[in-house]
C-alpha cells in the first residue's frame, strides 16, 4: 500500500502550481495560448413541450343516477364485521362493560386535579376513545366496542400512576 505524504496544512498554502510553457510560446508572445471557443446553441424551438412531473390524473365518470325509488331507497355503506357467536359477542359485551367502568372511574378520579399538558391530552383521548366505545356498543358491534374500552382503560390506569 502506498503512504501519503505527510504534509502540514500551514505548508499547503506556500505550494503554487508552476506553469510549463512550449518551444512555441516562448517565440511568439502575441499569440494567445488559449484559442478563442465559440459556442454554437442550436435554434429555440418554437413550441414548448409539457413535461409531467407525476402521473396522470385518473379519469372519474360519474355514477349514474338512480331514478327508481325516490328519497326512500338510500345507499347504505355495508358493514364489514367479523362473524361471532352468541357467546363470543356475550363475553366481548361484559368485557367492554367492565373495561368502561373501569375507566370512569379512573377518570373520575383526575377530577378536580391539577393536569400538566401530557395528562389534559391523555384525558382528551381516553374520553375520545370511551365516547367511540359508547358507539360502537349502540350497534352491537361488540368486538370494537372492546378494543376501545379496553385502550381507554389502559390509557386510565397510565393516567392514574402519572397523578
Amino acid at each position: 500500500m502506498r503512504k501519503r505524504p505527510n504534509i502540514p496544512w500551514a505548508a499547503a498554502v506556500q505550494v503554487k502550481p508552476v506553469a510549463q510553457t512550449s518551444m512555441t510560446a516562448a517565440n511568439s508572445l502575441d499569440e494567445d495560448p488559449l484559442p478563442e471557443i465559440q459556442f454554437e446553441l442550436p435554434p429555440f424551438p418554437g413550441r414548448l413541450v409539457i413535461v409531467r412531473t407525476g402521473p396522470p390524473r385518473p379519469r372519474v365518470s360519474t355514477p349514474p343516477a338512480a331514478t327508481t325509488g325516490g328519497d326512500s331507497e338510500k345507499m347504505v355503506a355495508p358493514l364489514i364485521a367479523p362473524q361471532v357467536t352468541a357467546q363470543e359477542s356475550a363475553v366481548a359485551k361484559q368485557q367492554t362493560v367492565q373495561s368502561l367502568s373501569i375507566a370512569e372511574k379512573n377518570l373520575q378520579s383526575a377530577r378536580g386535579k391539577r393536569l400538566n399538558a401530557a395528562q389534559t391530552d391523555l384525558v382528551s383521548k381516553i374520553r375520545g376513545f370511551l365516547k367511540d366505545a359508547r358507539e360502537a356498543a349502540q350497534v352491537a358491534d361488540w368486538a370494537r366496542a372492546r378494543s376501545l374500552s379496553k385502550k381507554a382503560q389502559v390509557l386510565s390506569e397510565a393516567l392514574v400512576t402519572s397523578l
